[in-house]
């Protein structure tokens, strides 16, 4: 039976039993982690009941799996557009409405034209209306309030706003490695 290649992705966990990242959740097409498995690169942690075969083996194809090899993960984050965005929860930092990512602008809170840098300290998120609102102004000047103030988040605090944000996709099997260290209700 074939296997459609974009069905049965595998979570990637480091060695410590935490994904590689949340947003985006790290995951494998299942052809990258059987042969990760047979280059023993991973450990096998959780399975499909989904198996694939040839006339020599069959392996269940894999839900989860680990590194072998711990993979230190950056201590800063990359400045990207998505990271900013994830900062600052999707929300415009001026009206405080949560927005889809594809209506979100980019606000230097001190215009670049007025020497304002393009950094973690000096953007937020902002929708278009906002952002044009405040024009070639400091937020005071145009009236407006920051929610929070623009700076440099840790790579914690992102995969911590991260599992706000779950894929579309969820596998049962990854529920205890996407949530494990989360505070639990009583």
């Amino acid at each position: 039976m074939s296997v459609p290649a974009n069905a049965f992705p595998a979570l990637v966990l480091n060695a410590d039993f935490r994904p590689l990242s949340y947003f985006p959740l790290s995951i494998w097409a299942w052809q990258d982690a059987v042969k990760a498995v047979f280059l023993d690169r991973v450990n096998i942690v959780s399975e499909y009941d989904q198996a694939i075969h040839s006339p020599s083996f069959e392996i269940r194809l894999p839900s989860v799996i680990s590194l072998k090899e711990y993979v230190p993960l950056n201590r800063r984050p990359a400045f990207t557009r998505f990271n900013v965005f994830l900062r600052d929860g999707f929300k415009c930092q001026y009206s405080g409405i949560r927005l889809p990512a594809e209506q979100l602008t980019f606000d230097h809170v001190i215009p670049r034209s007025r020497g304002g840098r393009t950094s973690w300290e000096n953007v937020v998120t902002a929708s278009a209306e906002m952002n044009l609102l405040k024009a070639n102004k400091t937020p005071e000047e145009a009236g407006m309030k920051l929610r929070r103030a623009a700076r440099q988040p840790t790579v914690h605090e992102l995969q911590r706003q991260a599992r706000k944000f779950p894929p579309n996709y969820l596998h049962e099997s990854w529920h205890d490695f996407l949530y494990w260290d989360t505070e639990l209700e009583d």
